[in-house]
């Protein structure tokens, strides 16, 4: 099941877009900076770009303020191709996600203000009014479930997409900044976690729901066995070990000259996934999703970085290879 739904190539996608900005040229600090680069940001409208610019489809669901911020995003949405019937405009206090971060790895700076977020304003009668039918699967990453009333909306959202028979993909994505305490984040992402059919995380997310970095692997392991269908356990420079069909699956890395640290794991994804609902082995699409994760962090921006399918071949084609596990 969670294969067809992928191979149907259309996704819904929970979760925020905002607004990126970064010093230019690379390399510029922040508090240095006279010129910026503007580009569509957040992690959920990153993978729903990086899945458009594969081929698929993918609809977002989430809010935005709505003021010249919000503006903006709802026109990179429509500029990257991707579905924002659902994407609901609110007033008040509340803003959309800006993020201001450097390229640059040595010293690297990101400041993210996420005070009043307007995309934790999804409400469960935004969810309730999807037609899950029209849909492969969804999509959503960890800070979705950060604050009320978008975490109930999320949890609801994926009883309906069990209840369509649509397979649940989950990036962990854990952002102490967006939650009130560690010990709720623990809980809710774990019971996310249990619910989901692909789990993506890194080490790190993965022993924070198990209690400790050490713990990572098993309870990657022990999801694989017990819940999901396919689990990646990422380990940074070190590549990532997939549980899937049975497998584990240990694959290295593509390393580049890095620019900056942040896009990967958005990249990473939507690679994954149009790999997988390409027909593709497992193993050859992790591979490509860690390609669409060097190529991001060799590049200014994130969304504006995010590869084709032209991109990421010719990418494969001139790199000596992944390194060995």
């Amino acid at each position: 099941m969670v294969l067809d739904g992928i191979a149907k190539r259309n996704f819904l996608v929970v979760g925020r877009v905002g607004m990126d900005l970064w010093p230019d040229p690379p390399g510029t600090r922040t508090k240095d900076a006279t010129d910026l680069k503007v580009g569509m940001g957040g992690s959920s409208a990153n993978i729903a770009a990086g899945l458009v610019k594969f081929g698929c489809k993918a609809a977002l669901v989430t809010c935005v303020s709505d003021d010249a911020v919000g503006w903006y995003c709802e026109g990179q949405l429509d500029h990257y191709g991707i579905d924002r019937s659902h994407v609901k405009r609110i007033k008040g206090e509340e803003r959309t996600s800006l993020a201001v971060y450097e390229t640059r790895i040595e010293e690297h700076q990101s400041v993210i203000y996420r005070n009043n977020a307007a995309d934790f304003r999804m409400s469960i009668e935004d969810v309730e009014a999807v037609d899950y039918s029209q849909y492969g699967a969804l999509i959503t990453a960890g800070t979705v479930f950060a604050a009320e009333p978008s975490r109930s909306a999320a949890f609801r959202a994926f009883e309906l997409a069990k209840e369509a028979g649509l397979p649940i993909i989950f990036d962990v994505d854990y952002r102490p900044y967006s939650w009130p305490s560690p010990e709720v984040a623990e809980e809710v992402l774990s019971r996310a976690g249990n619910l989901s059919d692909v789990i993506v995380a890194n080490d790190e997310e993965f022993g924070f729901m198990a209690g400790g970095i050490e713990k990572g692997l098993a309870k990657a392991r022990s999801l694989a066995e017990s819940s999901a269908t396919i689990v990646v356990y990422k380990k940074g420079p070190d590549g990532a070990v997939t549980f899937a069909e049975g497998q584990e699956l240990a694959t290295g890395i593509f390393p580049v000259d890095a620019v900056k640290p942040t896009g990967a794991g958005d990249s990473f994804m939507a690679g994954f996934l149009a790999s997988l609902s390409e027909g593709r082995p497992m193993k050859d699409a992790v591979l490509r999703g860690s390609a669409c994760a060097s190529i991001v962090v060799s590049q200014p921006g994130c969304a504006p970085a995010m590869p084709n399918g032209d991109q990421l071949d010719a990418f494969l084609k001139s790199h000596p290879g992944p390194t060995t596990c």
